[in-house]
């Protein structure tokens, strides 16, 4: 008897051109109407409506319903793994590298959300230059990273972040999310998600409507360089 995963199904859920689509247009974490996701794959009602349903009975969507309107959003955050994952292998393939050429591109290079935390040039940018300082450090060879004491207090000095309100997540409080555009690691997990909400709700960041993309302010380029060292070019 075979007991591993039926990864097949997953897989041919999320290999449907139009299911990729709607699952794309959620990976910021937020949760959206059905219409909204049917203009998005550009899609007609009943023909969403059809997709959402096969994702909802797979497994990586999650409806929400509040009064008539019916929102969906990821099942967890396992799902927005799963899609990182597999852009990033289709990057490495022949003739399908990462190409950045429109000003839409680019700009998500730059900086973007992945689920609830920050990913792309800006994030692994944080995430090196928290590690340099000693305010977060690897734990062993796994996904997990610890927050130093020294990081403890700066977190709270700068941000108002008390790591005691925070519920660890299955990698600890904080854990490495590996790049696809980048190659490298940015910050995930319970501290990676309320770092970038804080960031937000202090005008450091600013999200782009209808987009994953996420713009870096005036403000938030001072107060990045003076408490990370990072530069203009982030």
């Amino acid at each position: 008897m075979r007991t591993e995963p039926n990864i097949a199904a997953t897989a041919a859920l999320i290999g449907d051109p139009a299911r990729a689509a709607i699952l794309l247009a959620l990976a910021d974490g937020r949760a959206l109407p059905a219409g909204e996701l049917a203009t998005f794959a550009g899609l007609s009602s009943s023909a969403a409506s059809a997709h959402l349903s096969k994702l909802v009975e797979g497994g990586l969507l999650a409806l929400e319903c509040a009064g008539r309107h019916r929102y969906y959003r990821f099942a967890g955050p396992d799902v927005a793994t799963a899609l990182e994952g597999l852009a990033l292998i289709a990057a490495r393939q022949p003739g399908r590298g990462v190409i950045m050429h429109s000003p839409q591109a680019r700009a998500l290079r730059h900086a973007r959300s992945c689920y609830d935390h920050l990913a792309g040039e800006l994030g692994v940018a944080i995430a090196y230059a928290l590690k340099d300082r000693g305010l977060i450090a690897p734990a062993g060879q796994g996904k997990r990273v610890d927050v130093t004491k020294a990081g403890a207090a700066w977190l709270k000095a700068v941000f108002g972040i008390e790591l005691s309100s925070l519920k660890p997540g299955r990698h600890g409080l904080a854990c490495k999310c590996l790049d696809w555009t980048e190659r490298r690691h940015h910050l995930a997990g319970p501290l990676g998600a309320r770092l970038f909400q804080r960031c937000c709700e202090l005008g450091w960041l600013k999200r782009m409507a209808g987009s994953r993309a996420v713009q870096l302010t005036p403000k938030g380029r001072k107060r990045l360089r003076a408490e990370l060292g990072i530069g203009a070019q982030a």
